[in-house]
């Protein structure tokens, strides 16, 4: 028969590697919500026109090849400086170098596509999710651009998970805004907070401001050098 010194021992033993299970995961809790989870708010839900809703579809249904052509040699020039640019500044968010490669030059057609520039949405991309494939936000918003769900039924073929797919994620997200710019009648600052769902706060158009002038302000090598 053990002691009852022994016996207290291990009575004692047993409570602290509770407290420290119970502790660490406390602390380990907040990562891991941190990694599912994302900033974004939510976009909110509204009734659109028949026409308006036709229109915003077609654009999401566009299966051309990703990738932009270029008439001039100078052009292609530019965006090939700029490619390496923005691959250096993304890799400590996206280290698989042909990864990088693919978001930017989706980026780069989507935004070119819907009108929008390629660095205030790198901004965008940067508060919504950082550059995180996966994240969800606690409102439900998915991918690199953080769509709510409900758009994929609204404008696309009712599939949810393809939102997590790159290229669908960037298409929606680019095409959201534009139709928020439009709506906004090109006020940036209004459209950012209708796509963050705080239209009229002035947190998250700042934070967007603020990364895509800090982190993903760009000057193209031409106009460096006069």
């Amino acid at each position: 028969m053990r002691s009852l010194s022994s016996a207290s021992g291990s009575i004692v033993d047993t409570k602290r590697a509770a407290r420290r299970a119970v502790v660490g995961a406390a602390l380990a809790l907040p990562w891991a919500l941190a990694v599912r989870s994302a900033r974004a708010g939510a976009q909110q839900y509204e009734p659109l026109a028949d026409a308006v809703r036709s229109a915003l579809a077609a654009r999401i249904a566009d299966t051309k090849p990703p990738q932009r052509k270029f008439d001039r040699i100078e052009d292609r020039v530019a965006f090939v400086n700029w490619l390496a640019e923005m691959s250096q500044r993304l890799s400590s968010k996206e280290p698989e170098y042909r990864n990088r490669v693919d978001l930017l030059r989706t980026l780069d057609y989507e935004c070119t596509r819907a009108g929008l520039d390629r660095q205030m949405v790198l901004g965008l991309i940067q508060v919504e999710s950082g550059f995180r494939r996966y994240a969800i936000s606690p409102a439900g918003a998915r991918g690199y651009m953080q769509v709510m769900p409900f758009w994929a039924g609204l404008i696309g073929d009712g599939d949810q998970r393809r939102l997590f797919d790159m290229r669908t994620n960037l298409r929606y997200g680019c095409v959201i805004l534009r139709h928020y710019l439009d709506g906004e009648q090109g006020d940036l600052f209004r459209a950012l907070g209708r796509y963050n769902g705080s239209v009229g706060r002035p947190e998250y158009p700042q934070a967007v401001l603020a990364a895509w002038r800090g982190q993903w302000n760009y000057i193209p090598r031409a106009s460096q050098s006069e």
